[in-house]
């Protein structure tokens, strides 16, 4: 009567709030989810949650199921590792690199979970490399890079982690703090920060402004995100950022935040990898820890669909 998938949907749907977004998740269409649904409480002869409303509001049975995928779920995970041990897969290496100054949020949270589940695995994140962190991968100098800019490379897969949005931080008294979104031409005006990184790996610039060739009144940078919200509490410069690393000032009313256009510019975040690493059980078990830590510590982010490049 009951599956796993079953109690990963619930999971799922407790954490997002939605049948949109937890289907998203799972990675079925609404309607498949709907219909998974429908059926396991068609066997059980009783409702799990109350329709239409936000967040979803589990009844008693939903409640009963959610307990034991709590527990069912992390032991069968646990079960997996211990089996991969076993089978003498538990040593390794991954020295991983990011190309995301506000990545460190969830990463390492991630990585703290993971040490303490694969103790074998060698793990490290070497600071101040002086070569393109893409390529190193082909070089096997690095295992592993976190990078929203996937390019072709052979022998390299890009596993889509979450999608996020960019926004502009503005002042709270700014002229553009009561829009309801911005449009490149009002950055025309405008002191731009950006991290110290080529433009070419920002997508304010690739996704917002290079398509209608706008450019800043000026640009300059800051190596760190708390340095970018003083100088933009303070009403000298604006700045795009993900959605997750601006929900702290938000929530603190430090700034305020807009949509890149109407429609928002969205990205994925990917893990790059070595397609000869794919089936090894840490680094898939990585890779999911990674997912789910996201979405615990996250606001605002969505799931990937399987698109990688």
């Amino acid at each position: 009567m009951l599956e796993l998938r079953h109690l990963r949907t619930l999971i799922a749907l407790r954490d997002t709030g939605s049948l949109v977004e937890a289907a998203e998740r799972v990675h079925l269409t609404q309607s498949a989810l709907s219909h998974q649904i429908k059926d396991l409480e068609s066997r059980l002869g009783m409702p799990l949650f109350t329709r239409k409303t936000r967040p979803v509001s589990f009844t008693r049975a939903g409640e009963r199921l959610l307990t034991l995928a709590e527990q069912v779920l992390p032991q069968l995970r646990l079960a997996e590792r211990d089996l991969a041990r076993l089978a003498g897969h538990e040593q390794g290496r991954l020295h991983m690199a990011i190309e995301c100054h506000s990545c460190f949020q969830w990463l390492m949270p991630t990585v703290d979970h993971f040490r303490n589940h694969w103790p074998e695995v060698e793990v490290d994140i070497p600071s101040g490399q002086n070569f393109d962190l893409l390529p190193g991968l082909t070089r096997e100098v690095l295992d592993l890079v976190i990078t929203d800019n996937p390019e072709p490379l052979p022998g390299v897969h890009y596993e889509p982690l979450f999608r996020y949005e960019g926004l502009l931080a503005v002042a709270k008294q700014h002229a553009l703090a009561t829009r309801s979104w911005v449009e490149p031409s009002d950055l025309i005006e405008e002191t731009l920060i950006v991290y110290p990184v080529d433009h070419s790996r920002l997508d304010v610039f690739t996704q917002f402004l290079d398509p209608v060739s706008v450019r800043p009144k000026e640009i300059r940078s800051a190596e760190l995100t708390v340095m970018m919200m003083q100088l933009v509490a303070s009403g000298r410069g604006v700045c795009a950022l993900p959605n997750w690393a601006l929900t702290e000032y938000l929530e603190r009313d430090y700034v305020k935040a807009l949509p890149l256009g109407k429609e928002g510019v969205w990205s994925t975040l990917y893990a790059a990898i070595r397609e000869e690493n794919l089936a090894l059980p840490w680094m898939e078990d990585f890779i999911r820890t990674a997912r789910d830590t996201s979405f615990a510590v996250l606001n605002g982010i969505k799931p990937a669909g399987a698109e990688p490049t």
